[in-house]
């Protein structure tokens, strides 16, 4: 007998998942394009910039290049990544990349180019979310896009703000889905790119190490060895790539420090909702205690928050921070995850362990930006459909760490936009978890009793205390106090959230050292 064809469903249904995929990326698309007129931080301009330096100069002053205040600051991969664009670029307006001329350029044609190479750059995000969820059902697949291709924090900071993230998140979840698979050295592959990059994913690191270490490497002493140096050799061969051109021209050294600039104060400009919030507000306390007390506090000229260039946690009270001591904090925060993960690697562990990785990095890191929470929400998202549990922490977590990035956008057209994306995806999640748990169970009386999505009583709590931040912030701030402590509604806001990323914290720390 000849060999059946497929029915018509059984085809539709091979190719379903696409299209749909497709789908929900033309949705988020049309998003995008609507955001091209908002307003652009000053990341922007230093895109720009990099694109106009990569162009005009050769590749021996890209890292001195001190026309623009934004310098080159990322590894060479990023480097080569503008190098490319700025080829576009210059032919649809040759000042887009002109170094003197182009300075604050901001004409329509620089900012649609640069919006849409920020979304076309997406497609890795989009080739990543298909690969970790194409062997899932429908359901569970359509929650975890909305969740991540319809991320309103991505279209906060990638699409309104200005940066790449989608496009470098995208690459460690390709890395992710190779190692789910069992895919070791495409997976470690990926992530040795992904560095090149941008260094500041290397937190996960030693995550990644112990976990290629024991799941590829062990077992027996010939095996290991030749599979250690194999690893070895394809991780060397892509920072060679990436920073043998540098090496080459002996500018190591400066690469380093661009990418490095520890003088940086601890906190960002805006405190990032971390660990740090408590320990500046301890130190403000006690310093104000003291001196009431009667104490000689001095007042630190220096800067938490320095920029460009600074010097380091200047704290009247409590110990002084080095990079070596959040350096310290965030490997002792990790060793539960590096213990799992040598005693028992698994492959449907490892999206876990590395947002948990990301997270320690967020909470004890030094100059941790706002935005770096992304690493840790975009890839929870993949497990977040996994058991209920899982849903009520990420509902939690993603809205707690979306109103932390709502300070990114400050001007009054922009406000309706960031509420409007949050309580959206709000819902979205609600719905979407409720449809995934959906329990209908027999009451005593025999009637059908649905049990959908809930969350406890302490997270509702939690929930609405956002929403009083927001009001005193935006009206009874503004109402009562006029223009005096202008700084106490972002500073609220900080420390609210660093309640909530600590929470999130600690609830992944003890799943994983519960897990088998």
């Amino acid at each position: 007998m000849g060999k059946q064809k497929p029915s018509v469903r059984e085809v539709h249904h091979s190719h379903s998942p696409k299209r749909s995929l497709w789908w929900f990326f033309l949705v988020a698309t049309c998003i995008k394009v609507l955001l091209f007129p908002s307003y652009r931080s000053t990341d922007f301009e230093v895109h720009r910039n990099w694109l106009a330096l990569t162009h005009s100069l050769p590749l021996s002053q890209w890292y001195f290049d001190e026309t623009s205040p934004w310098t080159l600051d990322y590894p060479p991969f990023f480097a080569y990544f503008e190098r490319f664009l700025s080829i576009f670029a210059n032919l649809i307006d040759p000042q887009i990349v002109h170094l003197q001329e182009g300075l604050n350029y901001s004409s329509n044609k620089v900012v649609y180019f640069q919006r849409v190479t920020a979304i076309l750059s997406d497609l890795s995000l989009l080739y990543g979310v298909y690969r970790l969820t194409r062997n899932l059902d429908s359901r569970k697949q359509k929650l975890i896009w909305s969740l991540i291709v319809w991320s309103p924090m991505l279209f906060i900071v990638d699409h309104v703000h200005f940066q790449y993230n989608g496009f470098l998140i995208g690459i460690l979840l390709i890395s992710l889905s190779y190692l789910e698979e069992g895919r070791d050295l495409l997976g470690g592959f990926v992530f040795a790119v992904l560095l090149c990059f941008k260094h500041l994913f290397a937190v996960a690191a030693p995550v990644y190490f112990v976990y290629l270490l024991r799941h590829y490497c062990w077992g027996g002493m010939i095996r290991g060895f030749s599979r250690l140096l194999i690893m070895g050799g394809v991780v060397t061969a892509v920072f060679a790539s990436a920073f043998g051109p540098f090496f080459h021209l002996g500018q190591i050294q400066q690469v380093i420090q661009r990418l490095f600039p520890f003088g940086r104060g601890i906190c960002h400009a805006y405190w990032a909702p971390n660990f740090w919030v408590f320990y500046i507000m301890s130190d403000k306390g006690l310093a104000f205690i003291f001196r009431k007390l009667g104490f000689s506090i001095q007042t630190p000229t220096a800067s938490f928050t320095a920029g460009l260039v600074g010097d380091s946690s200047p704290f009247s009270v409590l110990p002084q921070i080095t990079p070596f001591v959040t350096f310290i904090m965030v490997l002792l925060a990790l060793s539960p995850c590096l213990f799992k993960a040598w005693k028992n690697p698994q492959p449907q562990m490892i999206s876990r362990w590395i947002a948990y990785a990301y997270t320690c990095g967020f909470l004890f890191g030094w100059h941790v930006h706002e935005k770096a929470s992304l690493h840790f929400v975009i890839p929870l998202a993949i497990v977040a459909a996994q058991t209920l549990e899982d849903a009520r922490h990420y509902f939690l977590l993603s809205i707690v760490s979306c109103y932390s990035i709502f300070p990114l956008l400050f001007e009054a057209q922009e406000y309706p936009i960031k509420v409007l994306l949050l309580l959206l995806h709000s819902i979205l999640m609600w719905s979407g978890f409720s449809a995934q748990f959906y329990d209908g169970t027999e009451g005593n009386s025999g009637a059908t009793m649905k049990k959908g999505f809930v969350i406890g009583w302490v997270e509702r709590i939690y929930l609405i205390g956002l929403v009083v931040i927001e009001i005193w912030g935006q009206i009874l701030h503004p109402l009562l106090l006029g223009d005096k402590f202008a700084f106490a509604p972002l500073m609220l806001i900080s420390i609210y959230c660093a309640f909530g990323i600590m929470y999130s914290w600690i609830w992944q720390l003890v799943y994983i050292v519960k897990s088998l």
